[in-house]
């Protein structure tokens, strides 16, 4: 299992509830073949250049320990996560 670090950033007009929903639906991903070591919530920040009009966005840093394959699940979710603007994977 290898190290990864996980950041996405949300758009600052959507409720806790549906933020909370997308970190549910990222750490319910990493559950199948890993496990999450930590979640650090930034809030909401200044972003360097307007994303989709947006000049702020809500952070969130995930670590987790997994497989390969759920790298590339989690980034096919936040893919089509309408409430996500940005999000990056790394191997930590």
């Amino acid at each position: 299992m290898r190290n990864y670090e996980l950041v996405f950033v949300v758009k600052p007009n959507v409720d806790e509830e549906s933020r909370d929903a997308v970190l549910n639906k990222v750490k319910e991903v990493v559950a199948t073949e890993g496990e999450v070591v930590k979640v650090d919530t930034w809030g909401t920040k200044k972003l360097a250049y307007p994303i989709a009009k947006f000049t702020e966005g809500y952070y969130v840093l995930v670590n987790f320990k997994s497989g390969v394959e759920v790298p590339k699940e989690i980034d096919r979710n936040l893919k089509i996560n309408e409430n996500v603007i940005r999000h990056m994977i790394v191997v930590a």
